[in-house]
């Protein structure tokens, strides 16, 4: 009769797997990418390396109607965080967290919306456009993230906000109300489901694991950055403006001035690498020791997002021990506050006003 399996190898032979599919794929996505850039060369080699000059930042971004441009340095990091705050000081925060690859202008729509209730404050995530940047890839583990917002918070002068985010920011504004329930008030996540849910959706399901592709790819040093800015930032340009994943035909387009932003942050030097590297340590941090989110939720999803199932989105339900609506917008993409920011205001509003006759 055979010894009993030593119980450690179970976990080890996990890890094993794990890994292995997480470097498999990053090896894989890199060879696309690969073949992409050499066909692009191949086509037209004077274009992929062209990139046109940006010194002077686009007039929406100084908009006045949008709020006024400010900073913050944190005491124990020593990092120096910009935001956009629009709504008189002293009234209830409404902190608003992007995600990648935007930065506070995302936001806009929601500025203009809510400073007649709120003092809202769009962030510059760490590593996002005029936040500071650190250059090391461990400086953008998750504990940072959380850490960044609660130290934001507190410099800020208040205990509690209303917190809202997007995409990469939605993955943070769950853990935020994971790790800190007492800060949130409500909690309004668009297109990223919890945590929890997403680490093992992606790895029962391959299709979910072809769609959240480029985590694997930004594993990889350098060369993501550099593909994003071949062909003048056309990577950039296709993920707002394509028909499989830019915003749909029924949305709130992009202006050429609110497409020129986004270039002109993300093409300043360095500009990219703080916001890949917010993915390079995700593999190391999840899945999450704890889960439940105890702080009333609204979940909004668009149906035709291009890089998130929308079976996800039901899942989440089970992870939060309190009031939870979701609402799927059947014709919004994945840049749900850009596409249809008059649906989504109204639905935050009607959320916002329930849970408080609550």
């Amino acid at each position: 009769m055979a010894p009993p399996r030593p119980p450690r190898l179970v976990p080890a032979l996990r890890a094993l797997l794990y890994w292995s599919l997480v470097y498999g794929y990053c090896g894989l996505c890199a060879s696309v990418h690969l073949l992409k850039l050499l066909w692009s060369i191949g086509k037209a080699p004077a274009q992929t390396f062209r990139r046109a000059a940006r010194a002077n930042p686009p007039a929406c971004l100084n908009d006045p109607s949008l709020g006024t441009h400010c900073y913050v340095r944190i005491k124990d990091s020593g990092l120096r965080f910009h935001y956009v705050a629009a709504g008189e000081r002293g009234r209830p925060l409404m902190l608003l967290l992007h995600g990648f690859p935007e930065f506070w202008y995302s936001w806009r729509h929601q500025l203009r919306e809510f400073k007649s209730e709120y003092r809202v404050v769009a962030l510059d995530l760490r590593g996002y456009g005029e936040s500071d940047a650190p250059t090391h890839q461990e400086s953008y583990k998750l504990d940072c993230l959380i850490a960044d917002i609660k130290d934001v918070l507190d410099t800020l002068g208040y205990s509690k906000c209303v917190l809202i985010g997007h995409d990469w920011g939605g993955m943070i504004a769950w853990l935020i109300s994971i790790c800190y329930p007492e800060m949130i008030m409500k909690l309004v996540v668009i297109n990223f489901p919890h945590p929890s849910v997403f680490t093992d959706y992606i790895l029962r399901h391959p299709a979910q694991l072809l769609r959240s592709s480029f985590y694997y790819f930004f594993q990889i040093p350098w060369f993501p950055e550099f593909m994003f800015s071949i062909n003048d930032f056309k990577a950039l340009k296709h993920l707002f403006t394509s028909r499989s994943t830019g915003i749909g035909r029924k949305g709130r387009r992009l202006t050429t001035d609110d497409l020129e932003a986004y270039i002109y942050v993300f093409s300043q030097p360095g500009a990219l690498s703080g916001p890949i590297n917010h993915y390079r340590n995700i593999f190391n941090c999840l899945p999450l020791k704890h889960h439940m989110v105890t702080t009333p939720t609204l979940l909004l999803w668009g149906e035709e997002d291009a890089f998130m199932e929308a079976e996800m989105a039901e899942v989440t339900k089970t992870y939060v021990k309190n009031y939870f609506r979701l609402t799927v917008l059947s014709e919004g993409s994945h840049w749900l506050q850009q596409d249809q920011p008059d649906i989504v205001n109204r639905l935050i509003w009607a959320f916002l006003r329930e849970e408080r006759r609550e």
